[in-house]
């Protein structure tokens, strides 16, 4: 960074600050203490090649890391695994992450750290795809309108085809991206939601497969759709574009979208180490800046989508054909081949408060953990909402947000007024609503799955 550019951006953070501390009765100095100066400036941010990626990459290609006084180089991972286990031992400063894997970490389901996220990065964009051959099973028992399938479809017509294959001693196997993503519990969800049980988690099994009627197994993203033609899965829940990938390919189908299983569900954030965040606040709220502004970027407007296709196409970032990314991107979902229909909430990234970090999007997860087996012990209300803060770190996303007003990059408008919960939800595929203050009414309700005491 050039020293004219470093006496920009202090120039501008004094201004901005100091219009902060009037409208919130701060002293200067005791707001320059929380978002002074940052404290590192070359960073390494790792993401995994998934279209909600995205955030990260348009703070970089739109210059607003820049803006911050950051320099950061961003670096494709292989896996999840991979990915979190770089942020641990330092070789990342952060990374794009599953919402479940900071909170996976807290509970000490497989690697056990302190990671915590201050901004989550996108709302949808996954997807459950099913084979040709699987797909020409289900579409009999499945309603049509206009020549095309109604949707959305739910897994009762999934269910007679694992019946059928149970009959004739076969297995059905799916695919999905890490045991704490969203892809775990969505499928799940979906399959529980249909009759079928998706299996458990004990301590001597790990795999999640215990009294399964499905048996789920992971498979990183890019290789999904190879894996499917392969033979070695029937289906797969996973983000874009590999779900549009077997679109393009003629191999597979998806049947319903995330967004048809919970509206407006949370997906990624952004994590880094509670020690990282402690040591480098002022770094922290800065990255957090820059994420609310490419998120803000993303969602205003079909030019930014268009031109976001563009950049996620290229071979460092996503890698796959504008036209399968911009297949999603651009508020449109293809099911069967030719039959693509609007789907304008597929991919948010900022309306609905969608960067904020809910106390009650972490304590979903946690239920789910829970109903699943991961957290094999029945807890307290009381403990979901102390976990759920412990790792999801609004303060932090507030002290940014304040920033980016006070330099007229935001609107009040645009910060929810919010205790951290969303309060009671509906949108969900089975038609049960989830209140996050009340985690074990929530899962006592699912006659599929873990509920009080119960243990596998």
């Amino acid at each position: 960074m050039s020293s004219s550019k470093s006496v920009i951006d202090r120039r501008r953070f004094v201004a901005g600050a100091a219009a902060l501390a009037g409208s919130a009765g701060l002293s200067l100095p005791a707001l320059a203490q929380k978002a002074g100066q940052p404290e590192k400036e070359a960073l390494k941010f790792g993401f995994i090649k998934l279209t909600d990626c995205a955030p990260l990459v348009i703070a970089y290609e739109k210059g607003y890391f820049e803006d911050e006084g950051l320099n950061v180089q961003l670096e494709a991972q292989a896996n999840w695994k991979v990915l979190l286990d770089r942020v641990i031992d330092g070789q990342l400063d952060g990374a794009h992450m599953l919402a479940g894997q900071p909170l996976g970490a807290a509970v000490g389901f497989g690697t056990k750290a302190d990671i915590v996220t201050a901004f989550s990065m996108d709302m949808n964009g996954n997807a459950i795809t099913v084979s040709n051959a699987v797909w020409a099973e289900m579409k009999k028992n499945l309603p049509m309108q206009g020549g095309k399938v109604e949707h959305p479809i739910k897994a009762d017509a999934l269910k007679k085809v694992v019946d059928a294959w149970k009959k004739e001693g076969k297995t059905f196997k799916m695919g999905m991206v890490f045991p704490v993503s969203t892809h775990n519990y969505e499928l799940r969800y979906w399959l529980a939601a249909g009759g079928l049980n998706p299996g458990y988690y004990t301590p001597s099994d790990i795999s999640g497969t215990k009294s399964a009627d499905v048996l789920l197994s992971v498979t990183p993203p890019p290789q999904m759709p190879a894996t499917m033609e392969a033979g070695t899965i029937h289906g797969y829940c996973v983000g874009e574009p590999w779900n549009q990938q077997a679109v393009v390919k003629g191999i597979g189908v998806p049947v319903i979208t995330d967004d048809e299983i919970w509206k407006g569900n949370p997906e990624k954030v952004f994590g880094v180490t509670k020690a990282w965040a402690d040591k480098y606040p002022n770094t922290h709220i800065a990255v957090v800046k820059a994420l609310i502004r490419a998120g803000k970027w993303l969602d205003a407007s079909m030019a930014n989508r268009i031109e976001a296709v563009k950049l996620l196409s290229k071979s460092q970032y996503v890698g796959a054909d504008a036209a399968v990314i911009g297949n999603s991107m651009t508020g449109t979902f293809e099911y069967e081949k030719g039959d693509k229909r609007p789907a304008p909430d597929f991919n948010i990234f900022f309306r609905n408060y969608a960067t904020y970090p809910f106390y009650s999007d972490a304590i979903w997860y946690l239920t789910q953990m829970r109903r699943w087996g991961q957290i094999g012990e029945a807890k307290p209300d009381s403990w979901y909402i102390d976990t759920a803060k412990k790792v999801y770190r609004p303060d932090i996303y507030l002290q940014a947000a304040k920033a980016l007003i006070a330099e007229k990059k935001l609107l009040d408008s645009e910060v929810p007024k919010t205790d951290g919960f969303k309060g009671v939800q509906g949108g969900f595929i089975d038609g049960v609503n989830y209140d996050g203050r009340k985690p074990n009414d929530y899962l006592a309700k699912f006659k599929i799955g873990l509920k009080a005491n119960d243990k596998v």
